[in-house]
């Protein structure tokens, strides 16, 4: 079994092959296109050369944007922060808040992206466009310049850099194929800014580089600057685009069917990657989108049906490694919410802010860097919780206490996110307050809502405010799918007076308290949870 760094080399070298094939197509089409209309006569060994400064550009910019490629969003630190802290490291030798270092190297990693691109266009666009007519070299390497850096202000400002995973996993052609319309688009359009941004710069610095330019060769030059981008910004777009496809596409961590090892414990490749891989890392993702998979479908059932093994062990320790993310962003609810209810004098400094700038947004941003994860996590475990009511033939998923910590996790997540969205944790209704034997329940009102409905609740356009619907949709429809398989069970529970019992943990819940976790459950079973 391959190790995690090797899954991770192989697909890069395989992404620098696919990638040298289209930028070929494209090198080849812009000289061939230009030597037919006899705007460039260059020598072949010339040709060569230029063939070969135009891959390097490209590998230089490929190696940099896997550096700094990365499935989990990190919020970089700020010039000023970095500033303020060296600072105060030379004058006072303070230490630095937690996790500075991490967010530093962020900050490091995208500026040196920018510097990188920056001279992949300039050696880019050399290679193509170097003619005569074109001003010589410090013009085009000029304008390659610009080109590079709008590109990686933009690449870095929309947060391109960060993996994302398709809900529906294709074959890798079609997958690329799928993606050629909308990559063709963005480099149209991000080509002809980042060509009016380098027509400016030169505009300006016109008297350094000679601004004595016969007009009829001028629209030429235009037109043979502007193909050039044009060409460059594809090859990086397709580039961007194949590397999206390629380390997102789905790794199967499992011994081949019909081996030994297969026969014996075919979940120790995954279990192994899931622990031992470097948290927020690649292959840890793929872990999981490995593990998700198998548990919501039925391709690799003999891979779930080793889950529910005689000892119980496996099972425990799926589990466990779904509920880590889960009961993470729980926690981190639970102590952001908390802080937030303090006194009214931040609410009503927060008033006069911007909903975009509020800093307890910023706060709560974190958690939600990890919702793809939390997602994986959420549709695994409930998948696998409610396959284990006819496929658990010895019983591990109830004996273990595994489904009672599962329904215990999703139900603290949901209500911590519901929280955060201003959404009361109490029902209005007395008649809803009912639960088995007539029991009223208390109401449970606390000041972390009512901070959250005046905080957060009205933010409609706020991203995190969409976020949070988005995860908590998953919540609620991952609860759903174990009530729906163990209804019966449930309500015969629920009149026997066994179902906090069964369902809920016997501790302090990550959020909440158990009788609100209970009545949650009860809304979920009359399916009137929305």
């Amino acid at each position: 079994m391959k190790s995690t760094a090797d899954i991770v080399k192989k697909r890069f070298l395989g992404f620098l092959i696919w990638q040298s094939i289209h930028s070929t197509i494209i090198f080849i089409l812009f000289r061939t296109t230009l030597s037919q209309n006899g705007i460039v006569s260059l020598p072949s060994l010339l040709t060569c050369f230029s063939f070969l400064t135009f891959h390097l550009s490209l590998l230089l910019f490929s190696a940099s944007l896997s550096f700094i490629s990365s499935p989990y969003y990190d919020r970089p630190s700020s010039p000023y922060d970095l500033a303020l802290a060296l600072l105060r490291f030379l004058f006072s030798g303070q230490s630095q808040p937690q996790g500075f270092l991490r967010r530093a190297r962020v900050f490091l990693g995208l500026f040196g992206f920018l510097l990188e691109a920056a001279l992949a266009g300039t050696v880019a666009l050399v290679s193509l466009c170097k003619s005569e007519s074109c001003g010589g070299v410090a013009v085009v390497g000029l304008r390659g310049f610009g080109f590079g850096l709008v590109y990686g202000i933009y690449y870095v400002f929309k947060r391109r850099w960060v993996l994302e995973f398709p809900i529906i996993q294709r074959p890798l052609f079609f997958s690329f194929k799928m993606g050629l319309p909308s990559a063709i688009g963005q480099a149209v359009k991000l080509s002809a800014a980042a060509y009016i941004f380098s027509g400016v710069l030169i505009l300006f610095l016109q008297d350094q580089f000679g601004s004595h330019i016969k007009t009829g060769n001028f629209i030429l030059e235009q037109i043979i600057f502007y193909v050039g981008i044009f060409s460059v910004c594809l090859c990086w777009e397709l580039s961007h685009h194949l590397h999206q496809v390629i380390h997102t596409k789905r790794y199967i961590f499992a011994p081949p069917k019909g081996s030994a090892a297969a026969e014996t414990n075919p979940s120790e490749p995954l279990l192994a990657a899931l622990e031992e891989s470097t948290p927020k890392s690649l292959p840890r993702y793929l872990a999981y989108l490995d593990l998700c998979m198998v548990c919501d479908n039925n391709v690799d059932s003999w891979r779930r049906a080793a889950f529910f093994e005689e000892t119980g062990e496996t099972y425990k320790k799926v589990v466990a490694v779904c509920l880590r993310p889960l009961e993470h962003l729980a926690s981190n609810f639970a102590e952001g919410l908390e802080s937030s209810s303090v006194d009214k004098t931040y609410q009503q400094s927060s008033q006069l802010r911007l909903p975009t700038v509020s800093e307890r947004d910023s706060r709560f941003s974190e958690p939600f860097n990890n919702s793809q994860l939390c997602a994986w996590c959420s549709w695994a475990v409930a998948s696998l919780t409610a396959r284990s009511h006819k496929e658990d033939r010895f019983g591990v998923a109830q004996l273990s206490g595994s489904n009672a910590a599962v329904i215990s996790t999703l139900l603290s997540c949901l209500l911590a996110v519901e929280t955060f969205l201003g959404k009361k944790t109490s029902l209005q209704s007395p008649n809803a307050l009912m639960g088995p034997a007539g029991i009223k329940w208390a109401t449970v009102t606390t000041a972390r809502s009512d901070a959250a409905t005046s905080v957060v609740g009205k933010k409609r356009g706020v991203p995190l405010h969409s976020q949070a619907y988005a995860i908590a949709d998953v919540l609620r429809t991952s609860i759903y799918c174990i009530v729906s398989a163990f209804h019966e069970e449930m309500l015969t529970g629920a009149k026997a007076g066994l179902l906090e019992k069964d369902w809920i943990i016997g501790g302090k819940p990550l959020y909440g308290t158990r009788e609100l976790l209970l009545q949650k459950l009860h809304l979920f079973l009359d399916f009137r949870a929305c």
